[in-house]
């Protein structure tokens, strides 16, 4: 009597109800899938068509110059003291007379950024005293060999503009480097073209640099001719 009741409460309206709810299951989420076939696509075909990052992204780092190549990173360390990854390694070295590669006493004689460490926070940036250091829009840093992505010196320095005369040489004569940091130098003066072209004769950047110096109106160089 009870293998009847329970037949006839399977074969009953609600054990239809259950088989037909079971077989329109998988109909329904094709529905989902059809329904988006028909919008437009948001797939981006990177690499070829990349989405522009925002302005303040923290990306790739760069060690700056001034308006004449000096550079402005002074080996001091505090951005590899404030680095909370240890992703930084900086030794300081002397400038020299003949080797003159920033404004005052030291320069950044190696620099090293390990981007297998970094977590781009940007305490760095924030520790710089000259805004040597900066992070620019650049995200793409994989690379094949963990080796690779140890950046040093060379490949974090920005590259030359067009006008500026490459280190070392001397500082602009009569200037101190709060005034590099304040933003009186401008551009080279033709004595530091005429350094670079005694000691480097072939140097690319000579030619440039030489008619920046000439038409430069605001740096110290012109004030010394106005008085």
């Amino acid at each position: 009597m009870a293998e009847e009741k329970k037949s006839s409460t399977s074969s009953g309206p609600s054990g239809i109800g259950r088989a037909l709810s079971e077989l329109l299951a998988p109909v329904a989420g094709f529905g989902v899938t059809f329904s988006n076939m028909f919008r437009p696509a948001v797939t981006e075909q990177y690499p070829f068509v990349k989405h522009p990052t925002a302005p303040r992204y923290h990306g790739r780092h760069q060690l700056n110059r001034y308006p004449d190549g000096l550079e402005k990173c002074i080996g001091c360390e505090l951005c590899a003291w404030a680095c909370p990854a240890d992703a930084i390694f900086v030794e300081g070295g002397d400038n020299t007379p003949d080797g003159q590669y920033s404004p005052g006493e030291r320069y950044g004689r190696v620099y090293q950024i390990n981007y297998l460490r970094c977590i781009f926070c940007g305490l760095c940036i924030e520790a710089c005293p000259t805004r040597a250091l900066t992070m620019g829009n650049d995200f793409e840093l994989a690379g094949p060999t963990r080796e690779g992505l140890i950046f040093t010196k060379e490949d974090l320095l920005a590259p030359l503009k067009e006008g500026m005369l490459a280190a070392p040489h001397p500082m602009v004569e009569g200037t101190t480097d709060g005034d590099y940091y304040r933003g009186d130098v401008t551009a080279p003066t033709s004595a530091q073209v005429d350094w670079v072209a005694e000691q480097r004769p072939e140097d690319p950047t000579l030619e440039a640099a030489g008619r920046a110096a000439a038409s430069d109106t605001s740096g110290p160089s012109a004030r010394k001719g106005a008085k």
